[in-house]
């Protein structure tokens, strides 16, 4: 019976990275390991040069099927074990009764896992460049363009899109620390036996271990039980999910902004693109909204896998059904989010007669800082000038006036201002302290480190 799962994952938001997460990719994996254990036999003389060489030879897709696999797996309820009995039926000679010699399934399982989430991480690694090339491009084509800057939803003091693409751009480059980090410690491997102990290996169980982990580039683990501590699976998880954060994080500023009332930054709009079936007019930032949307995913799956370490004693199979899910998942996933939000970014628009109505929405509030500190320097002190500057601003808003105006009438602020002067200290594009060169810091950072 042939089955059409109503999954997005598998079809709507897959991308390359997929590949590493299908059910024959998993099956080679398996067959790799199965090959390098029976290598590694042969190695230390537990069974002979040929009878390892042909398990070798057959240890893959060509020879051992995903069909096969699952005709017996449907027999004997065990998935893994199925793959061993497919092997060995392959194998000529005696060499098939010494396939998966020692090993208990999570032997095979475990270090198959190490490769997968070593390869799917080195993709989000690849993508994770990809977007911050484009976040690069953005901040030095727009590094001196002036802004508001909001807090709390309300207007602050100027700042520049540079400075705020930077941010995004100096979190993205953490992320990329943290996949690193992550890289190595998700790259171990295990052949240790039912409980950790090697005991079916004999004497040359931690020269076995050694040895394939040496030829499949994973590091062993010194010391397992059945399985690998999945302290390292979760912290993969949690990493998806906390890069997903930073773009949903991203992508929320380009709903908020996007909004008519501002109007400030737009995510691209192809030409016959529909925003609404009932409203023609309608522009909606649904990339940036899907990738909002797919972020909690990778949220709630973090819930499992921290749930998935807490294993009794030398190990349960809790772990094992959600495991088939929330790997591919969040993985596949995240690679999706950060194509779409890469997209975003290399097509991003700006209205820039909106941004500069925008600055000047508050007619000069926004400066009230500045003038404050001015007032500090003219003799003023400085709550004295706090003060000063509350009222002016609430007056100004509620006669709908400049805060100019409203200040020239002050006696205290004539004393120690011209006219010329008040103009020039509430000129926003004069009031942005260190953001340019902090920008071209960053960007000077980022191109020693990646270029």
């Amino acid at each position: 019976m042939e089955h059409k799962f109503i999954n997005p994952v598998e079809t709507r938001y897959r991308t390359e990275l997929a590949d590493t997460f299908t059910e024959d990719k998993k099956l080679e994996y398996w067959l790799k390991v199965e090959a390098v254990l029976a290598k590694a036999h042969a190695k230390l003389g537990n069974i002979s040069q040929d009878d390892a060489e042909e398990i070798y030879k057959k240890a893959n897709l060509n020879y051992v099927k995903l069909k096969r696999v699952k005709e017996i797996d449907n027999e004997i309820h065990h998935d893994l074990m199925a793959m061993v009995k497919a092997l060995s039926e392959q194998c000529e000679g005696s060499a098939g009764k010494y396939v998966h010699l020692g090993a208990t399934s999570y032997d095979i399982e475990d270090t198959a896992t190490a490769l997968q989430l070593r390869e799917a991480l080195s993709y989000i690694i690849k993508s994770l460049k990809n977007l911050l090339a484009a976040l690069i491009k953005v901040i030095e084509d727009k590094k001196l363009l002036v802004c508001i800057g909001r807090t709390h939803g309300q207007h602050a003091i100027p700042t520049t899109y540079g400075m705020r693409f930077g941010v995004w751009a100096y979190e993205i480059d953490r992320h990329l620390d943290r996949c690193k980090e992550t890289l190595n410690r998700i790259s171990y491997g295990k052949m240790s036996g039912a409980v950790g102990t090697m005991a079916s290996f004999g004497e040359k169980g931690l020269e076995i271990q050694k040895f394939i982990m040496k030829e499949l580039d994973l590091l062993p683990a010194l010391i397992t039980n059945q399985i690998i501590q999945r302290d390292r699976h979760a912290e993969a998880i949690f990493l998806t999910s906390l890069i997903g954060q930073s773009l949903a994080k991203i992508s929320g500023q380009f709903r908020v902004l996007q909004r008519n009332e501002i109007a400030e930054m737009f995510e691209p709009f192809k030409k016959s693109q529909v925003g609404s079936s009932t409203m023609p007019h309608k522009r909606n930032p649904h990339k940036s909204e899907r990738i909002c949307s797919l972020a909690r995913i990778l949220k709630s799956n973090v819930i499992t896998a921290l749930d998935n370490i807490v294993l009794e004693d030398e190990r349960d199979l809790t772990n094992s059904a959600n495991e088939r899910i929330i790997f591919g998942e969040n993985f596949i996933l995240l690679d999706y989010m950060i194509n779409q939000l890469t997209e975003n970014i290399e097509e991003v628009e700006f209205d820039e007669i909106k941004i500069e109505e925008n600055l000047n929405l508050t007619k000069g509030a926004v400066l009230s800082e500045k003038i404050m500190i001015n007032l500090v320097e003219k003799g003023i002190g400085r709550q004295e000038g706090h003060e000063i500057l509350r009222n002016a601003a609430i007056k100004a808003k509620k006669e709908n006036r400049l805060l100019k105006e409203i200040l020239m009438q002050n006696p205290k602020i004539e004393e120690v201002f011209t006219q010329t002067e008040i103009d020039r200290l509430l000129n926003p594009h004069n009031y942005l302290g260190k953001a340019v060169e902090q920008t071209e810091n960053l960007l000077k950072f980022l191109k020693n480190k990646y270029q």
